[in-house]
Order: structure tokens, then sequence, then C-alpha cells
């Protein structure tokens, strides 16, 4: 299954850009009359069938639509502190993505040790990965923000932070149900301050546990991702 990323669909003809039809040419060797599909990152999945071709412009035929594409009933929203290592947060961008999240957001916090992130570039990954999973939804990624400014926003669901302190905290998966929206907060590698996961509770968060192992922020990221996943698929 051959599936290129096609934002600005309109009609039923349609020219992919010069990057995916360079992709589509030189690299897939498609020929004219060949299905190939495409999402537009806001829920639609087309069939389409090429009509003209050339390394620099391919011409498709939309055949099929499928609205709404493996729409999920939940929405997952994960506010993460970006790790030193770029190779490591784009690793949970992509996971995430392959999972199922709905909104990513990074975070800076008080331990935060990468505070400039190229946003465009990271798009690119989430892009890769909703093609290669098959996800007609692209999962929105914000810019870079205070903690205390996500902090204090209203959510329409179920608020938790993740941390390592020993305090009273709920397993992930004992506190949430199937088909309810979940922001979930992941710190840096340093943990959130005692002071931030304060305000967190002052804001109607639960604190929450990952489980007994001291996990990094991506992993963590990336379980609770698929904790949330499996809750919904059950």
């Amino acid at each position: 299954m051959h599936i290129f990323y096609s934002p600005d669909i309109t009609g039923t003809n349609y020219c992919l850009n010069e990057s995916e039809s360079r992709h589509c040419c030189s690299v897939l060797r498609l020929t004219v009359n060949d299905l190939i599909y495409l999402i537009d990152g806001c829920g639609n999945f087309y069939t389409a069938k090429i009509v003209d071709l050339s390394s620099k412009k391919c011409i498709v035929n939309i055949v099929d639509v499928k609205n709404n594409y493996e729409r999920r009933t939940y929405r997952l929203h994960i506010a993460i502190a970006p790790t030193k290592s770029i190779d490591r947060f784009e690793w949970f961008l992509e996971k995430a993505t392959e999972i199922g999240i709905d909104e990513i957001t990074p975070i800076v916090c008080e331990h935060s040790e990468r505070q400039i992130l190229k946003i465009e570039r990271l798009k690119k990954v989430i892009v890769a990965a909703a093609k290669q999973s098959v996800k007609a939804f692209l999962p929105e990624i914000n810019e870079i923000t205070d903690f205390k400014t996500i902090i204090e926003k209203q959510f329409d669901g179920k608020k938790l932070i993740a941390h390592c302190y020993d305090s009273e905290k709920i397993h992930l998966q004992k506190i949430i149900q199937p088909r309810e929206n979940v922001l979930v907060f992941i710190g840096p590698e340093g943990d959130f301050s005692k002071t931030e996961i304060q305000l967190a509770k002052q804001n109607r968060f639960v604190e929450i546990s990952l489980g007994k192992s001291r996990l990094r922020t991506e992993t963590a990221a990336v379980h609770a991702c698929s904790a949330v996943s499996l809750i919904n698929e059950s």
C-alpha cells in the first residue's frame, strides 16, 4: 500500500507535490493506472488512480474517499518536556503517531534540558509515521510552551501528571475509562519540580504512576500513549 500525504486535496483530480511525485515515479516506479492512497491529515482516506506521471508531476484521479477513517472515540493530548537528544524526542513522536495520539505539546519546565525545537522538522517526522501506520488523522504538534501556561489551560477530560516522587499516586491504567479524553504531563529527565507538581494539583491534575520502573522521558510518554490506546481497545 503506497500512501502519500496530500493536505490540500480538492475536487476529483489532484497533483502530488514535487517531492511526492518524485518518490512515486523514481523510487516506487509506479506507472499510469496504478492505484495509490492519499491522506489529508484531517481524517479523509483517498483511493486514487494515476492518470499522468513524471518525475516532477504526478496527477491522480480520486476514485474513492473514506471520511473519518478509523476515528478514535477519545482524545489524547500529551504534554512532554523535550529530551536533550532530539533523536529520542523524534522517536517518541514517531511511535506515538503510530499508536494513536491527537495532540502533542512540548513544554519547558524548571529542569528542562531543551528549550528550542524546529517544529517544521518534527511535523515531517509525524507525517512519515502517519503514512507508515495508515493514519488519516494527523496529530497536532504545538509550539514549545511554558509549563505554567499550559497547566492552567482548560481541558475537557481527565488531567494527569506522571512523576517519580514518593506520594499517593494512582496507576494510569486504574484511572482511565474507555472513550475518555485524557491529558498526560510527562516531565524531563530530572522530573518535574515539587513546585510544578503542586501547581498541577491546584489545577485539578491527578498524580499518576506508570509502574515500578524508572522510565526515560520518551519511554514514559510512549508507555502512557500505549496504555490509553489499550484501554480503549478493550
